[in-house]
């Protein structure tokens, strides 16, 4: 076996002890020892690949996001539907990810709704990409339908944006520990139909 090959190997199997870990402790409970003898890797080595624990909890990060981004890229497809079957299609491909990778869960809403202070901007770094596509999928959606003559797709977008702040605040003051993700994926899904559409029922 090549060395390359060996060290994508053993970073493979560190990753993964970290994944879950993360995953089922968070980042503040978890420990290096737990990852260490969940795969059976010397703290030695585990610290040669990722110099500290934030180093560590980063990489799962930004796979964590790699690969969403990935799934929701490779199965939705917009194309002739409407404004609400591309919100629909987008959130139940979103939520299929999570439950097809439930190791990513928790990484996503720690990262999400409540990231360590002192990663907050590295964070954001690794979700850049998401974010973008987020963005694009948003403008996306806005495509079948008619905006209001003083509002342009930036304002949706920025409003919507602000939506998720609140969700996300709201999540942070119950002070919970783990995060429902389908409870999660619903608020942000019924803040953007009530974006699009507002609340007032409207007769033909």
């Amino acid at each position: 076996m090549k060395r390359e090959e060996k060290n994508q190997q053993t970073r493979r199997r560190i990753l993964e002890s970290a994944l879950a870990e993360f995953s089922e402790q968070g980042y503040g409970a978890s420990s290096v020892n737990t990852i260490s003898n969940g795969e059976g890797l010397s703290k030695g080595i585990i610290y040669h690949y990722f110099p500290t624990k934030d180093d560590l909890y980063l990489a799962c990060v930004e796979e964590c996001f790699q690969m969403l981004t990935g799934h929701l890229q490779s199965h939705t497809n917009m194309e002739g539907q409407t404004a609400e079957e591309r919100l629909e299609q987008y959130f139940r491909v979103r939520l299929d990810f999570f439950e097809q990778n439930p190791q990513y869960q928790r990484i996503f809403c720690d990262a999400v709704i409540m990231p360590p202070a002192h990663l907050e901007a590295s964070i954001q770094e690794k979700k850049a990409p998401f974010d973008r596509f987020n963005i694009d999928s948003l403008n996306r959606m806005l495509e079948p339908v008619s905006l209001r003559s003083d509002l342009s797709r930036e304002d949706v977008v920025d409003t919507f944006r602000q939506y998720q702040d609140y969700i996300n605040a709201r999540y942070q003051m119950t002070g919970s520990v783990k995060i429902d993700i389908r409870d999660h994926e619903e608020s942000c899904r019924r803040a953007l139909r009530i974006l699009l559409y507002g609340v007032v029922e409207r007769k033909e």
